[in-house]
């Protein structure tokens, strides 16, 4: 534990970095579009709450906030007695300014275009889309590890006790489309079963590759998500550690073997592999494994005899899994216009499924908030710096969209009103700003807290623990075939495009 909290000290300060660097483009943005274009610039702050840091410059106070959830630029020209007021607070304004209404606050300063206006709310999200066109460039000039599933929409496991077996499905059968959408990876399929109760599976049979088309039904998943129950999508199966004295070690396995072959067949992933080793238990069966040994993959041959365990009541040959192991030997180049069409449809995918009825329930099911964003951020991190990376990318596509939208306190509130103040000659007046402003305030705070709530009960260790519990209940347990649940990623081997 003390080992893993050593290698854990490097996490945080590289996530708080990105996402601090995805705050300040964006208010960056905001900022040097005021500047520009002649606004009056009262804070610029990373971070809301209290300030840890603070400075006064130029008539401009400068700060960073304890709550680093996002940042603002206070431009009373833009907002008078909205989110100005909300965001800096009490420490950052005059008393008898707070006292103003909104009429008196415009009349201090100078009236601004409208077209302005619409160009400062823009300029948030085009920092955004700037740093996330930076980020492809990066992954596409280095390339980022991708697991079998990230480079193949072939199926890795089944359980035959799932609706999607009895319906047809199988472990190696390759998904072709998902309602009618091409699924050119695990990845999408996932994404479109979270925005549907069913969906309609278009695979190619591992047996004897004809095609087979059936309707499977969703299900909540362990985050709320809708997923194809008992249906996984290719696995890495690679050992952290084998056990001395059992069939693992005397067969010459070793930490940091993948798996790739077990019984003159493939292994497609470790739920995949369990099932094989209980089929020949007490047999000697060749294993196929992938080693790095001087600096280059190679694949071995050996034998394993697969046994039961009375001590765990399994049939095993002494491995534990690395249940966070990447790929680090298969690098993927993506395009950068692939990987930013590939965000951005995301999105769009998740905006039209909540706005259709037969879709909103599960797509909002599947909403992750702050939380769920840092949980996944600290595991993404801890694998591989460059797929943070390109997660920031994704992040930042998410907030250049999101922001846009026509919500008073985003800035396609902001850009909803100026278009107002264009089309009849006279801004909104502050006082409906204001209310609006409040009103959305509100919503999203409690918003927010119901989703990190949310997220906490989904993501808890008891959560987790009574979700385990009741798996193993029905025999669906993942590490039949391992001692423990480790978190340690796979730093074996060399980078090499693939």
């Amino acid at each position: 534990m003390i080992v893993e909290g050593i290698n854990s000290i490097y996490i945080g300060p590289i996530l708080i970095f990105l996402l601090g660097m995805t705050i300040f483009v964006h208010e960056f943005g905001h900022y040097i579009a005021a500047r520009w274009l002649g606004f009056v610039v009262e804070v610029f702050s990373i971070g809301f709450g209290p300030a840890i840091w603070k400075r006064k410059y130029n008539g401009i106070v400068y700060k960073i906030g304890w709550i680093p959830f996002g940042g603002y630029v206070a431009l009373p020209q833009l907002d008078p007695t909205g989110m100005s007021t909300i965001q800096t607070g009490a420490e950052d304004q005059k008393k008898d300014d707070q006292k103003k209404d909104g009429e008196e606050l415009q009349k201090k300063y100078p009236a601004i275009a409208p077209w302005k206006k619409i160009i400062v709310a823009l300029a948030g999200a085009a920092g955004n889309i700037i740093l996330a066109v930076i980020i492809a460039w990066m992954v596409y000039l280095i390339g980022m590890p991708a697991g079998p599933a990230e480079r193949s929409p072939v199926i890795g496991h089944v359980k035959k006790d799932c609706k999607a077996y009895q319906l047809g499905l199988r472990t190696g059968d390759e998904i072709i489309s998902v309602n009618g959408i091409t699924a050119k990876n695990w990845r999408e399929f996932v994404m479109e079963a979270a925005l549907h109760n069913e969906v309609v599976v278009c695979a190619k049979s591992i047996t004897d590759r004809t095609e087979k088309t059936l309707t499977v039904p969703t299900e909540k998943g362990l985050f709320g998500e809708q997923t194809v129950a008992g249906v996984r999508g290719l696995g890495l199966c690679s050992i952290l550690s084998v056990e001395p004295g059992m069939s693992a070690d005397k067969a010459g396995l070793k930490s940091g073997d993948v798996i790739i072959g077990f019984a003159s067949g493939p292994v497609f992933s470790m739920e995949h592999f369990v099932d094989l080793i209980n089929e020949y238990k007490d047999q000697d069966v060749p294993i196929k494994v992938s080693r790095v040994i001087a600096g280059k993959r190679v694949v071995q041959l050996m034998k394993v005899r697969p046994v039961y365990d009375e001590s765990t009541s399994r049939v095993r040959i002494g491995i534990t899994w690395n249940m966070v192991a990447i790929d680090v030997d298969t690098v993927i180049k993506p395009l950068p216009s692939e990987q930013l069409r590939e965000h951005a449809t995301a999105v769009f995918r998740f905006l039209k499924a909540i706005a259709t009825p037969k879709q909103a329930k599960a797509a909002a099911s599947g909403v992750g908030g702050p939380v769920a964003i840092m949980i996944s951020y600290w595991y993404i991190v801890k694998a591989s710096i460059m797929l943070a990376i390109w997660f920031t990318g994704l992040l930042n596509i998410n907030l250049a969209i999101l922001n846009l939208l026509p919500i008073p306190v985003l800035d396609g509130g902001h850009i909803m009103f100026s278009l107002w103040e264009v089309i009849t000659r006279r801004p909104v007046s502050p006082k409906i700003v204001n209310v609006l402003v409040n009103v959305f305030v509100i919503m999203f705070l409690a918003f927010a807290v119901f989703i990190s709530i949310r997220d906490m009960d989904r993501m808890t260790p008891a959560r987790k623990m009574m979700k385990s519990m009741m798996s193993r209940s029905k025999g669906d347990n993942l590490e039949t075939n391992s001692t423990k649940t480790t978190v340690q990623p796979v730093k074996s081997g060399t980078n090499s495009e693939k």
